[in-house]
This record gives structure tokens, sequence and C-alpha cells, in this order.
């Protein structure tokens, strides 16, 4: 079973990692988070999760972390965020998790988080949206091209606006280009779970919003994602 491979978070020091990694142990995963030697850990230690350091904007480090796991895995980043040299974890250190994980050929799959706007979303988005948040998000698109040619088996999932509440249950995956909304971080981490265990979400690319913060002048049912029992 999938859930039964460890499973390596990038990004899980905080936001939706972090309440992914919670969800998983909680769960009884072996979840492995590799996280900046500068990390805030104290939130991501009490999870129970293997945690090592490693910067993914290093293709160094990154490749050594993979290196180290010596089965089959599966990998989730929610890698986002600029460095003080302008380089972005969107892109670069996304597309360095893809490549190590290809080159280890123990990667199971990969679900890659990133953002409304991305993809074959970016013709609808607002010039609001571009101007707060375009670089980041074209950023991202670049890390998805890049999941989508790996040859890996993928899963891309695209929150909207993201709160810290905690969830409501009402989070959906959508493959409506059109859809906007907002959804709550612990929500998209439930999403994430529910989509590691359903292989009918493999090779999609899904907006996840709030059902009732949602908007789309299209009439979409969504995805139909198998039910899981939560233990948090």
């Amino acid at each position: 079973m999938p859930d039964m491979r460890p499973l390596v978070i990038f990004g899980a020091s905080r936001g939706v990692g972090l309440e992914l990694a919670r969800l998983e142990c909680a769960a009884g995963r072996h979840v492995i988070a590799p996280v900046r030697p500068q990390s805030d850990i104290a939130a991501l230690d009490g999870t129970g999760a293997a945690i090592l350091r490693a910067d993914a904007l290093s293709r160094q480090d990154v490749t050594g972390a993979l290196a180290r796991i010596g089965c089959d895995f599966d990998i989730v980043s929610t890698l986002g965020g600029q460095a003080g040299d302008g380089r972005r974890a969107d892109d670069e250190g996304n597309i360095n998790v893809i490549d190590a994980a290809v080159a280890t050929g123990r990667a199971r799959r990969l679900l890659l988080v990133t953002s409304i706007g991305c993809g074959e979303m970016a013709p609808f988005r607002s010039a609001r949206a571009i101007a707060a948040f375009g670089a980041a998000v074209d950023a991202k698109t670049l890390a998805e091209k890049r999941l989508r040619s790996s040859g890996l088996a993928w899963t891309i999932i695209r929150p909207g606006g993201l709160f810290s509440e905690p969830a409501t249950g009402r989070g959906l995956l959508s493959e409506d280009p059109q859809i906007h909304g907002s959804i709550h971080r612990a929500d998209v981490a439930r999403l994430v779970f529910r989509a590691l265990r359903d292989a009918a979400t493999l090779c999609h690319a899904f907006a996840a919003v709030d059902a009732e913060r949602m908007n789309s002048v299209n009439v979409r049912p969504p995805f139909p994602l198998a039910e899981q029992d939560f233990r948090t």
C-alpha cells in the first residue's frame, strides 16, 4: 500500500507541510522531513517525523538527503518562498527535489503543492493576482512543468488563498481552470493525505478550495476523492 512507504515532506517545518506531517505521523506512517539548517523545528519535532537538515536550494543537500533512504518512498513538496539572494524555492528548490527524486530511482510518486493560477490556470489570473503573486506563481509553474516531464508518477495540488485556522472539512479538489477561492492550510493537508491514497489522482493537476469560499463561471463537480479516516 502507498501509505506504508516512507513519506518525505519538503517544507514540513510550517504551513501545509507541517499539517501534513501531523496527519501522516498520527496515521502511523514514517515521515522524513528535510528542513533548512536555520529553520525552527519546534513544532515539527513534536510530530514524530524524522528530521534531516538539508537546504532545498542546494542540489547537493537534496541529493544527499534522498540518498540516505534505502527503500522506495513517496515525496510531497510544499516548498515556496524567496531567499535573500533572490533565488526561489518555488522553482529552484522544487526542481532540485524533482531531479534528485528521479536520480534515486526509488521515488514511487511525487505530489507537488503549488498555487491557483499555475499552469493552464494562468490565463484566468486577475491583474491584482499577477501584481501580488505573479513571480512566485510563474516560478511554481516551471516546477510543475519539470515534474510533468520527469517520468515520475505525479500529482499537483494548487491551493487558493491560504488561512491558518483549524480544518473545516469543506476542502475540495477541482480540475476547473477558472475556479478561484480560498482554503485553510489544514484542509489542504487533508486533501493531500487523501490524494496520496487515491490512485485516481495520478497525472492530474487540481485546484484546492473551500466549498464555501469558491467561485467560478463554470459548473463542474469536485473530483471524487476516496474518503479517509483522520486520527487528528
